[in-house]
């Protein structure tokens, strides 16, 4: 069996709305840790969101965020010391810096980046200044050096060690100007997804994580990689995405690997749940992948 521990890491630090700080509790509330047997690991204090900009780098609590993430980090680093599964429940998306500090202290380790964005906006692109839309340009080293050299560091992971995965996001891309992903970075984004299968994509993926230069990798899941028909609680939403069965095949997929170490869940925002659906199958999908996962570990 697999053990669990679910860390609560409600931070908004990365957006300029609320609401995603209650996704942990919305989720505990459904039952999540009861459903998979895990251990509640403690729930992270997060300072306040003040909305503004740094004036250095222009990114809202920039300084905020490099200073709490490597509390994440050493929650995330206990869990592994314990011998357990680190669930992280976010928050946005710059949770993200947390966990994958904790591996780069560990060793070299790769990311599967579940995301209906591909989050890789340079600050001057980002028209609000918001590190949930930077996230995965700051861990692969991409940004100012406050966020992507943690404790000297960087970059926390290699775009080599990177797979994107279900990214819908190009229009915005294009409108506002982000930075390309690097050459480097596998991405499958979601009509590549399409056009080979969501079991193919998902299992490409994997096997470019499990290579043996690796230590093992991480998956970050933004519940923004489903579709917008299903899943509207999300603060930016988009046309089209996943299916709650194309996101359960990518995590049994991902969760079946020996090699897979922790996940993270951001972005689900209660706030805009109001019918609770959106919620419950969320909570849903993650006890069904979890669980199996765990039975087979």
């Amino acid at each position: 069996m697999r053990p669990y521990a679910i860390i609560e890491a409600p931070s908004n630090l990365g957006l300029s709305t609320v609401g995603v700080e209650e996704l942990a509790g919305r989720l505990l509330e459904l039952g999540l840790a009861e459903r998979i047997g895990a251990r509640r690991a403690g729930r992270l204090a997060v300072p306040a969101n003040d909305r503004s900009r740094d004036p250095e780098t222009t990114i809202l609590n920039a300084g905020t965020i490099a200073a709490w993430s490597p509390s994440l980090a050493d929650a995330v680093e206990a869990v592994l010391d314990a011998g357990e599964f680190p669930i992280v429940l976010g928050g946005d998306c710059t949770i993200l810096l947390g966990p994958m500090l904790a591996l780069r202290r560990r060793g070299r380790y790769g990311l599967l980046f579940i995301d209906g964005h591909a989050d890789f906006f340079q600050p001057e692109a980002e028209p609000k200044g918001e590190g949930a839309s930077m996230d995965l340009a700051w861990v692969t080293g991409y940004g100012p050096a406050l966020l992507t050299d943690l404790e000297g560091r960087g970059p926390l992971v290699s775009p080599e060690d990177v797979v994107a995965l279900g990214f819908r996001d190009h229009e915005d891309q294009a409108e506002f100007g982000s930075q390309p992903l690097p050459a480097g970075l596998v991405a499958f984004d979601l009509p590549a997804v399409r056009r080979l299968g969501i079991e193919a994509a998902t299992q490409a993926a994997v096997d470019h994580l499990v290579r043996r230069d690796l230590d093992g990798f991480f998956i970050h899941l933004d519940a923004d990689c489903l579709d917008d028909a299903i899943m509207p609680a999300v603060d930016f939403r988009i046309p089209d995405g996943f299916s709650w069965t194309e996101l359960a095949t990518a995590l049994r997929i991902g969760l079946a690997s020996d090699k897979v170490v922790g996940l993270e869940v951001t972005i689900y925002n209660p706030r805009l749940d109001r019918s609770g659906e959106a919620g419950r199958g969320l909570a849903d999908v993650l006890a069904a992948a979890l669980e199996t996962a765990g039975r087979s570990a």
